[in-house]
């Protein structure tokens, strides 16, 4: 891996993010124990680095730089929200399917990760899992390689012993809610998008990941236009990390593992929240997803 370019302009960011995002965010899923607030962390991440490279920062090594600001956005997360705990506590009781397919091997866990300290999970993530040497990953963390190995041999450890613990059972999704997950899945695939617009509150936010933000019905309606203007997509209802989700699947090849993943956020048969990472596929790839079973 290259370690040594000189790069400090945002163009050269921009052009760096098309192969480094997918990476960072499967640091930062693994750091935070969701691929969803993986995702959060990385925007915060990215809008650090715009912002210190419009005020003049100078950058001779953009990829390690970038793991140091993801890192430093990850901890100061933990330490300003105290989330440490309260994420525990939160995703050892994610809801998980009322009727999940037993067909479908779910994503490895993130979970394991959080029995680790920040240093310890930082450096298994950068090792084991994006496959650093100990060299790159002590150069990352600007740490030495002796450092590196002591924390990487109790890191290990550490995830072993985690991943052996037992997991308590989740609660289900309310039956009000996989209703609503199959009608919006129905009439996505029937390309009935008045129907889905009917659905949205008057207060939706809508986050395309990556790409846009709206809020409002009005603005919100809009979105489902790109969709219909698209036929490479099937919609199945299912759940992300216990949060209820609509899967989407590539039209072309049913029987592979979703291409992405879009959240909703429901309120009885109305979507208020609507989060689609069409555009962060990444994400899909140790999500912790099943789909819900045909009525």
């Amino acid at each position: 891996m290259d370690l040594g370019q000189s790069d400090n302009d945002l163009d050269v960011l921009t052009a760096k993010l098309a192969t480094l995002r997918g990476e960072l965010h499967r640091y930062l899923a693994r750091m935070t124990g969701s691929v969803v607030e993986g995702e959060d962390v990385l925007q915060d991440t990215l809008l650090a680095a715009t912002t210190a490279l419009r005020n003049g920062a100078e950058v001779r090594d953009m990829r390690a730089w970038l793991f140091r600001i993801a890192h430093n956005t990850a901890l100061n997360l933990f330490r300003s929200r105290k989330r440490e705990a309260a994420m525990k506590e939160q995703l050892s009781n994610l809801p998980s399917p009322s009727h999940p397919d037993p067909s479908i091997t779910l994503r490895e866990a993130l979970t394991p990760y959080l029995a680790l300290t920040p240093n310890q999970r930082s450096i298994v993530i950068l090792r084991d899992v994006l496959g650093y040497s100990a060299a790159e990953v002590a150069k990352l963390t600007r740490g030495s390689e002796s450092a590196v190995k002591s924390a990487l041999h109790r890191g290990r450890a550490a995830l072993s012993i985690s991943r052996a613990a037992h997991i308590p059972d989740r609660k289900p999704l309310a039956q009000e809610q996989i209703e609503a997950l199959h009608r919006y899945a129905t009439l996505f695939n029937a390309h009935d998008f008045d129907a889905l617009r009917e659905m949205l509150s008057e207060e939706v936010r809508l986050e395309l990941v990556s790409v846009d933000r709206r809020e409002g019905k009005r603005r919100v309606s809009g979105y489902f236009s790109n969709y219909a203007e698209r036929n490479d997509w099937h919609m199945r209802p299912g759940i992300v990390e216990g949060r209820p989700a609509i899967l989407a699947w590539d039209r072309d090849d049913l029987n592979a593992s979703p291409a992405y993943f879009i959240l909703l956020e429901l309120k009885g048969s109305e979507i208020r929240n609507i989060r689609d990472f069409r555009y962060a596929r990444y994400s899909i790839a140790d999500a912790d997803w099943a789909p819900l079973r045909n009525r």
